[in-house]
C-alpha cells in the first residue's frame, strides 16, 4: 500500500513537473518608420545665418536672452535640436574647445563617439559632426564656424530616458537632418 501510494504520488509530481514552464515575454519596440524628409530654408531673417530645415519641424524660440539660439522641435518624435550660435570676438580657440568638449560630456553613458570632420569651402563652413552611440542623453552634436564672425553649435536630446535601442530609428532620422542641415549653412 506505501509502495503504490508513493508510486502515485511520484507520477503525479513527474506529470506536473514536465509541463512547459511559462515565462513573460520580454518588452517589445515599436517598428517606427518616418516618411521621406522634404526640406524648406528656416526664415531667420533676424540671425546672421540660415539654413533648410525638414518642413515637419516647428520653430521655437529658444527662450534664453541670447539672439539666434533656436529649438527644431520634432513633435511626432518627441525630439528637437538644440540651435546655439555665438559671434566670434577673438574668442574662436575658446569656442571650438568648448564645442568639442560638449560631446565629450556624454563618455560616462556613451559607448562610442565618433568624430567628422565637416569642410566646405563653397559655403566657408568648417567643423565637426559627433555622433554618439549608447544610452546618452544626446545622441548627435555639431559645431560649424565660419573661422571669422560665426560659430553655431547644435545638438539632438530627447524627451525621454535615454534607451539606445528604442530611440534608434528617431536618432538616426534626427541625425540624417542635422547633417543636411550642416551641409546647407549659409553665413549672411
Amino acid at each position: 500500500m506505501k509502495t503504490r501510494l508513493l508510486f502515485i504520488l511520484l507520477s503525479i509530481i513527474g506529470f506536473v513537473s514536465c509541463e512547459e514552464s511559462l515565462q513573460p515575454k520580454p518588452k517589445a519596440y515599436l517598428a517606427l518608420n518616418y516618411e521621406e524628409a522634404s526640406y524648406k530654408e528656416l526664415p531667420l531673417t533676424f540671425c546672421p545665418y540660415t539654413f533648410e530645415v525638414n518642413k515637419n519641424v516647428i520653430l521655437k524660440d529658444a527662450k534664453t536672452k541670447q539672439a539666434c539660439w533656436v529649438n527644431l522641435e520634432y513633435p511626432s518624435i518627441n525630439g528637437t535640436i538644440f540651435i546655439t550660435y555665438k559671434p566670434i570676438t577673438d574668442n574662436l580657440k575658446e569656442l571650438i574647445i568648448d564645442g568639442q568638449k560638449l560631446p565629450l560630456e556624454h563618455t560616462v553613458k556613451a559607448d562610442e563617439i565618433e568624430g567628422d570632420l565637416y569642410v566646405n569651402d563653397e559655403n566657408k563652413t568648417y567643423g565637426m559632426l559627433y555622433e554618439v552611440k549608447g544610452n546618452a542623453a544626446s545622441q548627435a552634436q555639431f559645431y560649424v564656424t565660419d573661422s571669422i564672425k560665426h560659430f553655431l553649435t547644435g545638438s539632438i536630446y530627447f524627451d525621454a530616458k535615454p534607451n539606445f535601442d528604442s530611440i534608434l530609428p528617431a536618432a538616426a532620422y534626427l541625425k540624417n537632418d542635422m547633417r543636411h542641415l550642416i551641409e546647407t549653412i549659409k553665413w549672411k
